[in-house]
């Protein structure tokens, strides 16, 4: 888990002080040590001088082998551990002392020279002091206490002011950073949660620093616009919902009115073979109704009659049928698997009567046992009826239309070619737009392609146009095999 904002700048200000703080510690320890040591050997200079002296002084008065217990007197005193008499040659005469410190007395010594200089024993650190004298030198050995441990002490008193110091800034900047910058943003966050959660607007923090308050005014405005910018994109939406209703009903009537349009033609085209049925049957019932027929005449006019009638209803249904519209979903059958067989077998028998094809030779090549495919058999009417009729138009007087259907590994495809001038090229890549026709004005809306790719790829399908092989125009329908 990321630590929050105060523990890291609580452990950005730990280290800070860390850096400063233990540099510090061990220049004052430095400082303490040198200090101590300078004192400690300017008091046993001191020191050893006043015994050198005394011990001159006192040579005056007795002789040298009278020193002896004035030397073993001042053994042990103010931290003397040994004293050495020598003569004006610096030899030495007389010594006195710890058994241990005598040993680093010297035999020797220059006679016109004072020195002090720090010798190692076994009890610790020394100071040796050679002083000068009428009689001879006299040198002195003074115990140096350990100036780390006197030091220690205060060294223990720095850490421990030092450590109470950054406790106490931790806990200050701890709550100066809740009270000016952690906890107003606590309050800013709180806030955005209840506006996320469905508050219209955002309650700006009245604590913290000038900066916090200016960022909770700022953050209060864009929830302002953000919510005016949702408000305006639901409108926008339901505008497109609206839309998008309407344009469903626009294609519905649509297709609807390309399907009435296309009734129409054919019923311009069969009103004239419904008409000779009827003139027949009319016949016949002069016929019947005058009388003097046998029952065998009788009985075929009847028959004929019947059949001339059964071949009128035939075509109104199959007409009624198509033309019918879509009143429920059941009715529709928007996702029936149909029959292309069927669907070209249906389409056929509506226009080999129809006078568009009196003169025009309809070829059907159709691969047995083709699959059912994910195109209602109306839809797959409706069409192949446009196709079928475009093309008849541009042939004319003559011409050859023929519809194929052939298997594919996804489904069927169905070709509607004809042997016709064939497609312009300055309409061939928009010829499936609305309201692109190569007809005369009055003749076509130029919206039965449209409506056709429009139904075949609502089913998951692509129709295409293009040039026949020799000449004429090429429509190809690639139909998806039906589940299951």
């Amino acid at each position: 888990m990321k630590p929050g904002i105060r523990l890291q700048l609580l452990m950005l200000l730990a280290g800070l002080m860390v850096l400063a703080f233990v540099p510090l510690y061990f220049a004052v320890a430095g400082l303490t040590q040198n200090t101590l040591r300078s004192a400690r050997a300017s008091s046993a200079r001191s020191l050893g001088r006043s015994v050198a002296a005394h011990v001159s002084e006192a040579r005056r008065a007795r002789s040298d082998r009278e020193l002896q217990p004035l030397l073993d007197a001042e053994i042990g005193s103010v931290g003397l551990d040994a004293i050495g008499v020598y003569d004006p040659g610096g030899h030495a005469i007389a010594k006195a002392g710890e058994p241990d410190a005598l040993a680093f007395l010297p035999d020797s010594v220059p006679t016109d020279t004072e020195r002090t200089q720090i010798l190692t024993t076994p009890r610790g650190k020394a100071l040796e002091v050679l002083v000068p004298g009428g009689r001879g030198p006299v040198v002195a050995l003074l115990r140096v206490d350990d100036e780390a441990g006197r030091a220690g002490p205060l060294l223990r008193l720095v850490a421990l002011y030092t450590a109470i110091f950054g406790l106490a800034l931790m806990v200050f900047t701890y709550m100066a950073l809740t009270r000016m910058l952690v906890g107003p943003i606590d309050e800013l966050s709180a806030a955005a949660r209840r506006v996320s959660e469905g508050a219209r607007s955002l309650q700006v923090p009245a604590s913290g620093p000038r900066e916090m308050a200016q960022l909770g005014k700022a953050f209060a405005e864009m929830t302002v616009q953000l919510r005016d910018e949702e408000e305006k994109l639901r409108d926008k939406i339901d505008e497109l919902q609206r839309a998008t209703d309407e344009l469903k009903s626009a294609q519905s009537t649509l297709v609807r009115s390309e399907r009435l349009a296309s009734v129409g033609r054919l019923a311009a085209g069969l009103a004239h073979e419904i008409g000779n049925p009827i003139s027949a049957i009319l016949g016949f019932e002069d016929l019947l109704l005058s009388g003097g027929l046998d029952p065998e005449e009788q009985r075929d006019f009847l028959e004929r009659m019947k059949k001339e009638t059964e071949r009128i209803n035939r075509v109104l249904r199959q007409l009624l049928d198509f033309a019918r519209p879509a009143a429920t979903p059941r009715a529709q059958e928007p996702e029936a698997p149909g029959s292309v067989a069927e669907s070209v077998e249906d389409v056929s028998a509506l226009l080999r009567p129809h006078k568009a094809f009196r003169d025009v030779e309809l070829t059907l090549e159709l691969e047995p046992d083709l699959p059912q495919v994910a195109f209602s058999r109306s839809q797959m009417v409706q069409v192949l009826l446009n196709l079928l009729l475009n093309a008849a138009d541009a042939t004319g007087a003559g011409g050859k239309v023929i519809v194929r259907a052939l298997r594919t590994p996804s489904g069927v495809r169905v070709e509607v070619q004809d042997n016709g001038p064939g497609i312009r090229a300055d309409i061939k890549d928009k010829l499936f737009e609305p309201f692109v026709t190569t007809k005369d004005v009055g003749s076509g809306t130029g919206l039965g392609l449209a409506i056709c790719r429009g139904l075949v790829e609502a089913a998951g399908g692509a129709i295409t146009a293009g040039d026949a092989p020799e000449r004429g125009a090429l429509f190809s329908i690639e139909l998806p095999r039906a589940p299951g």
